[in-house]
């Protein structure tokens, strides 16, 4: 005879369900990974074994970051990390380099630290505004015998020194006749970016992207996300020549693994090997039906496109010019295209004909122009209701983007953590304080009833849910000035945005995002209430632990 499946309530000071019909709780009922009620304790008591565990604590809806990559995140976070901010992770703390002699020693100390003169010194976190400027004679300067490759804080760029390129077997001819790959290169200085990365990564991943810096970075990242209450995740693109599939099944799918991560199709890959646009659907199909079912799976009828360049690396595409250090236009600065735009086009209506949902990288308000044109010819061919294309990233905007962008029904995925980290500098360069305050109009999206959620893009920002709504309510910047004060966000809007907003950017509403009897039993254990905290507290909550499906995880 088959036994009933046990309940447990979990007590709590107070639970935030993020669900408008259920705004007041202290206990949540689970039986077998799913939530079968939520009220207050003394009411739930009865129905199951008590876990008191959490009684004194928050029980929030668990948090997710709605998009991160964690091929990224593993490799970035196990090289020498020498950033514009600080890296905290479980067990070092990288601190942050605020100047071109700080990053030049430390740099320096790194590759005097290694006893092994063949061995390879890859450092990421680099940043021309903080750091100055970087090349191949720089990096010979360091050292003319060990291999040294960098990459840049974007993950869009890589400089090399010269002894890497010969490791390599790099040459000019290698180098020529790619089309456009071949105009993102540059040998002389040992710099490669967007599209010319393809013509290193081949050679460069297999030394960089080893079997055991993999195990050891996606380890490292579990803990990480842990840490910081994550319990679901999303890779938007997944490039299977890179990426390390089974790795992620072992380490991401093990049942000590916390959280759930799902993938996209990557639409960029499919343009890049040369595929007819006609066949990328089949194509993505068949990709999806490979991987449709498990902790770590694709989600169906969902497929990343590519707009134009890394806003860290200043390559998105921008309708006004950028400017130089005295504020005037600066004609020799430019964006990239990560996918040209016929290419975009091309690709982009054949899923929307298919029906499929878009989930869209793009930076400056020329690459939305692009975007917003093309979801509004797709629309007029073919009329969809929810399709739920989602605008990701949306650094650079107007009002009357944002309003487009509503009128369209597109909904809006943003980075929050863009203005804190990087307006300062854009104000001095590139972008002057008008564009650099404005990045990410959250307030606006919001104001226009569009859906908005919030993720890190690890290692872009910090797989920190608290801290990317931290950043979305504050916009406080390194300086302590607020980029953009009418672009501040409640407290209620950001949670909401780590949560129930993010798993509705997925179609995983009715799984995820919210303390709902049915759902799965997913919850982020807080020390305090961050609807009670000062709000510039928010990232300084303490994250006790979670529960994944039932199954309670403390941190360490």
């Amino acid at each position: 005879m088959a036994t009933e499946p046990m309940t447990t309530v979990f007590t709590a000071r107070r639970v935030i369900t993020m669900d408008p019909d259920i705004p007041d709780a202290t206990a949540v009922a689970v039986t077998d990974g799913r939530i079968t009620a939520v009220g207050h304790a003394d009411e739930l008591r009865a129905t199951g074994t008590v876990d008191d565990t959490f009684a004194d604590a928050i029980i929030c809806a668990g948090l997710i970051d709605q998009h991160l990559h964690p091929v990224l995140g593993a490799t970035t976070l196990m090289t020498e990390v020498i950033a514009i901010e600080d890296w905290r992770l479980p067990d070092k703390i990288y601190p942050a380099a605020h100047s071109p002699a700080e990053y030049r020693s430390r740099l320096a100390t790194a590759e005097q630290q290694l006893s092994d003169p063949a061995e390879w010194l890859f450092s990421w976190g680099y940043h021309k505004l903080w750091h100055g400027a970087l090349d191949r004679a720089a990096l010979d300067a360091i050292s003319t015998t060990r291999p040294i490759a960098v990459w840049q804080r974007s993950c869009h760029e890589w400089y090399l020194n010269s002894a890497a390129i010969d490791r390599l077997g790099i040459t000019a001819a290698d180098l020529t006749g790619q089309g456009t790959a071949s105009t993102m290169v540059d040998l002389d200085a040992g710099h490669w970016w967007e599209t010319g990365m393809n013509l290193l990564l081949p050679k460069l991943s297999p030394l960089f992207m080893s079997q055991d810096r993999l195990a050891a970075g996606l380890r490292q990242l579990v803990a990480y996300l842990h840490r910081n209450g994550v319990t679901a995740i999303n890779e938007p693109g997944i490039m299977w020549a890179f990426e390390p599939w089974l790795l992620y099944q072992d380490i991401l799918g093990s049942e000590e693994t916390p959280f759930t991560s799902t993938f996209l199709v990557d639409a960029r890959s499919q343009a890049d090997s040369g595929m007819d646009p006609a066949d990328a659907v089949a194509d993505a199909q068949r990709q999806v039906d490979s991987a449709a079912a498990g902790k770590v799976r694709l989600l169906p009828r969902q497929v990343k496109l590519f707009a134009d360049g890394a806003i860290i690396s200043q390559l998105m595409q921008m309708r006004d010019p950028y400017l130089d250090e005295s504020g005037h236009p600066d004609l020799c600065h430019h964006g990239e295209w990560m996918m040209q735009p016929d290419t975009f086009r091309a690709f982009a209506k054949v899923y929307w004909n298919a029906d499929w949902q878009l989930h869209i990288h793009v930076n400056g308000d020329a690459g939305l122009d692009l975007v917003l044109d093309t979801i509004a010819e797709c629309m007029a061919g073919h009329p969809r209701a929810d399709h739920r294309t989602v605008i990701v990233h949306f650094a650079n905007s107007t009002e009357a983007q944002v309003e487009r962008i509503a009128q369209l029904g597109c909904i809006v995925s943003a980075n929050s953590y863009y203005p804190v980290g990087f307006a300062d500098q854009y104000t001095a360069h590139g972008l002057g304080s008008e564009r650099a305050d404005a990045m990410v109009r959250a307030a606006s999206v919001l104001s226009r009833g569009i859906p908005l959620s919030l993720h890190s893009d690890l290692p872009m920002g910090p797989a920190a849910p608290l801290t990317l709504a931290w950043c979305a309510v504050n916009r406080q910047t390194p300086s302590g000035r607020v980029a953009g004060p009418d672009q501040r966000i409640s407290v209620d809007d950001a949670l909401r945005a780590v949560t129930i907003e993010a798993a509705y950017s997925w179609r995983l509403e009715r799984e995820l995002g919210s303390i709902t009897p049915g759902k799965l039993a997913n919850f982020t254990v807080l020390a305090q209430d961050p609807y009670a905290v000062d709000p510039l507290r928010l990232d300084d909550i303490e994250v006790l632990g979670t529960v994944y499906e039932g199954r309670t995880f403390v941190s360490g």
